[in-house]
């Protein structure tokens, strides 16, 4: 397993564990859609979820950094956690 592999599987825990989605976790893969696609992705889910995010990666991200876009998919929120982790 590569480092994005582990990353991919990190966020993945962290959204069925802050969404309590355990029922479906097994079907989360980075395709699967998330705002906007799950209803239990809510504002303040979101915000629960990045303040996970650092906690677990050890990275802060700036409230002007969450946008539609990173939360599109799991593909792309585990590439913004990629991206932060590599800037530190």
């Amino acid at each position: 397993m590569d480092v994005d592999d582990r990353t991919l599987e990190s966020v993945k825990v962290a959204i069925v564990k802050t969404l309590g989605i355990e029922d479906r976790a097994a079907t989360l893969n980075a395709s699967t859609p998330l705002f906007g696609s799950m209803p239990e992705l809510d504002s303040f889910a979101v915000i629960e979820l990045v303040t996970t995010l650092e906690e677990q990666f050890g990275f802060e991200i700036d409230g002007s950094e969450i946008t539609g876009e990173i939360f599109e998919t799991v593909g792309s929120l585990t590439d913004f956690v990629s991206s932060k982790t590599v800037s530190r």
